[in-house]
């Protein structure tokens, strides 16, 4: 008795490869066009919708309606009559978040410090180093952060009423108005935009009023 073993070659045929390339490719253009465009206009849509001010950067405008920043990106304030924000070794510049992440004997952090011991010494001489807190010392995590502690806002209280010509009791309202509480009282710290303060310590000084879009 003999057995044949019989062995067959299948080999893709060109209509089957054709078959194949043309389903990827199908597939690739359409999966391009559901993510690629209808999903983000369909998002863009929503959002535009829903919460327009935080889609389109939460941007703040001055009383001339110009659009002078964002609640969301700090800006470096100097003069006397502004509170002054975190540290930012970026300047705040958006493009790039990030800080340096300086170890407690980096001379360049010591260097930083003593130069701000010395320049809050010398303009703010009502308030002592010992009552700064850290937030004013230290750079965000991402070096863009426009929010400062309220602790932070009173240590300035009394430079920048004076250099502004305000009362302390004018003062106080503007930081007592635009202090956040905690996200649904729970979520994150107290906080105060420094922007939107400045912008309200400036509307007091001129008299003009203060429109944020939304």
């Amino acid at each position: 008795m003999s057995s044949h073993l019989q062995q067959s070659d299948h080999t893709d045929s060109p209509a089957d490869n054709g078959g194949g390339i043309s389903t990827i490719i199908r597939t690739s253009v359409g999966l391009l066009v559901l993510c690629g465009l209808i999903y983000p206009l369909l998002m863009t849509g929503i959002a535009q919708a829903i919460l327009p001010k935080e889609a389109n950067g939460s941007l703040i405008y001055n009383a001339k309606g110009q659009a002078i920043g964002s609640e969301l990106i700090g800006q470096t304030f100097t003069e006397p009559q502004y509170f002054h924000g975190r540290v930012s070794s970026i300047d705040y510049n958006g493009v790039g978040a990030g800080s340096p992440n300086f170890a407690p004997s980096n001379p360049d952090l010591k260097a930083r410090v003593e130069q701000f011991a010395a320049d809050w010494s010398k303009n703010n001489p009502e308030v002592p180093l010992s009552k700064v807190p850290a937030d004013l010392v230290t750079n965000s995590g991402s070096g863009l952060d426009p929010h400062i502690s309220p602790e932070a806002a009173q240590a300035q209280l009394p430079r920048v009423a004076k250099a502004a010509g305000l009362s302390l009791e004018e003062v106080q309202h503007l930081v007592d108005k635009y202090t956040e509480s905690a996200d649904l009282g729970i979520f994150g710290e107290p906080r105060v935009n420094v922007l939107l303060l400045n912008l309200a310590v400036q509307g007091e000084m001129k008299g003009d009023t203060v429109r944020i879009e939304g």
